[in-house]
């Protein structure tokens, strides 16, 4: 336990696991989500027959709670999380928690460990894991009839160490992350374990990320690793449209403010010549809002599509990349009511 914060260094906190002092749960049975319950037991006592060990009814969620200047911490866009969990369980046929209850977790969740709330100047956060799986023992393959929702929390630092800057990545054609009309638009752990080979052999090459086409027709970028894709050309922000990509919320959110800043918005599909003709692309998600690109290889083709050609973030990945935290750390108005004050 730590019971003097003196202890973490919040400055070199890594996006890794730290125990903190509780979670929070609450299950399902009998067709009815029961009462929230507070744990400070790290483990879950689980059938051996589970439906999420067998068949992957598990879906999990991330966000983050920000301590700001004034001592207030926000949570951003909670309620977008719960949606999305939702959205995930009609794809694999689990119990649907309610928004309120959802909410009624995460408030209680980062009160409780107030203490793990890195201070507003290191720049680094508490990430929020929402976990929902099914419990009941089930042999054929049916879903569930009783689920377990549990919310714990982690102090992360900020996503770039060493300040804003722009990455590597690689196109991979051997390994598809999704199928269309798979389950690529759920936050189910399958879709994690489908990407772990390709991302590995992009860290074994160099890169930063890997780079899914569409596992159609290996004509159009699909997503990076574990983000969402956009580009940038002729003041318009640009980002994929298909049926096996994460709706991302920060994608969602910097669609959003690019709008405020009088740029155009386009989702379609994004055919991979085109990335030549981008001034700015980026990887976007939770952990680090905006990963700007510097290149994008196509190994089998001999090809590399330079972004960056200084090897900095562009001007409007950084405008985006300062408005979104800004308004995450409570520095910029919440104009569109994103955020959630714990009082």
């Amino acid at each position: 336990m730590h019971n003097n914060m003196k202890e973490i260094d919040w400055a070199n906190l890594s996006f890794g696991y730290m125990k903190t002092d509780y979670n929070v749960r609450i299950n399902f049975r009998n067709g009815a989500w029961g009462e929230l319950e507070v744990s400070s037991e790290e483990h879950l006592n689980l059938h051996m027959a589970a439906t999420c060990l067998h068949y992957g009814q598990e879906a999990f969620e991330g966000l983050k709670a920000f301590r700001g200047k004034d001592g207030k911490v926000r949570i951003f866009r909670l309620e977008e999380n719960a949606a999305r969990l939702q959205s995930t369980c009609q794809g694999i046929l689990m119990a649907e928690l309610p928004t309120e209850r959802f909410k009624e977790a995460i408030l209680k969740v980062v009160k409780l460990n107030e203490r793990f709330i890195p201070p507003y100047e290191t720049g680094a956060s508490l990430y929020i894991r929402p976990l929902l799986i099914g419990t009941s023992a089930q042999v054929g393959v049916h879903p569930a009839d009783e689920y377990m929702f549990v919310v714990f929390v982690t102090p992360v630092g900020p996503y770039f160490k060493g300040g804003f800057s722009t990455n590597p990545y690689v196109i991979i054609r051997e390994f598809d992350r999704a199928a269309p009309h798979g389950t690529g638009i759920y936050k189910v752990g399958g879709n994690y374990a489908a990407s772990l080979r390709a991302n590995k052999k992009a860290h074994d090459l160099g890169y930063s990320c890997e780079f899914y086409l569409d596992a159609k027709e290996k004509k159009y970028i699909d997503e990076c690793g574990a983000a969402n894709f956009f580009g940038i050309k002729d003041n318009t922000y640009i980002t994929p449209k298909s049926s096996s990509i994460l709706p991302s919320i920060t994608n969602k959110s910097l669609m959003q403010l690019a709008e405020d800043m009088g740029i155009k918005v386009e989702r379609r599909p994004i055919p991979e010549e085109e990335l030549e003709t981008f001034e700015e692309a980026g990887a976007c998600g939770t952990a680090a809002v905006i990963s700007p690109i510097q290149r994008i290889d196509d190994l089998e083709n001999g090809k590399s599509y330079v972004i960056s050609k200084d090897g900095k973030p562009g001007p409007i990945c950084t405008k985006l990349y300062n408005k979104l935290r800004g308004i995450q750390y409570g520095d910029e108005p919440d104009t569109h009511g994103w955020v959630t004050i714990v009082e």
